[in-house]
């Protein structure tokens, strides 16, 4: 299974990332509780964990202190991703994204949203939404976070162990 890559330029509020979004489409066939089941499962098996369920904040946002993965499980949604100069894109049930420390996302309209998302080795995460004064500390913060060793679906073969490493 091979993700489609994304790659977002610091915007002068969001800061992204050097590394790529990855967007894996309909990469799992359960739905509704039983497909978060699954992914809360798949994610914990590969070390990625504080899972929690619900959607995506309709503002940007970022997290400088850890890489997430959002996993869908019911619905859809238009999610903006790497700020305002970055991509919109449409996502769906059974689609997984594994977005980079720094880069933005935000909901920009959804039905029936369904996500469950978790932080590699638990790690712990912050909410910036690109203020002047988050910048110094936000950048610092992103450039030591450190690689996963595995990734949230495929494990230590492929996705983020390769395309990252």
């Amino acid at each position: 299974m091979k993700p489609e890559t994304f790659y977002f330029e610091d915007d002068g509020s969001i800061p992204n990332n050097d590394l790529p979004l990855l967007l894996y489409r309909n990469a799992f066939s359960e739905r509704g509780n039983a497909g978060a089941k699954w992914l809360e499962r798949m994610f914990k098996n590969n070390n990625w964990m504080n899972s929690w369920r619900n959607g995506v904040y309709p503002f940007h946002h970022y997290h400088s202190t850890s890489h997430e993965v959002l996993g869908i499980y019911s619905g859809e949604a238009k999610l903006h991703l790497g700020g305002e100069q970055g991509e919109k894109l449409d996502v769906k049930a059974g689609d997984v994204i594994v977005i980079p420390a720094g880069v933005g996302h935000k909901n920009l309209g959804s039905e029936n949203l369904g996500v469950v998302g978790a932080y590699p080795n638990g790690r712990h995460h912050d909410l910036l939404r690109g203020e002047p004064d988050d910048r110094p500390e936000a950048i610092e913060n992103i450039n030591s976070v450190p690689l996963p060793s595995r990734d949230p679906l495929l494990g230590k073969d492929g996705g983020v162990s390769e395309i990252w490493g």
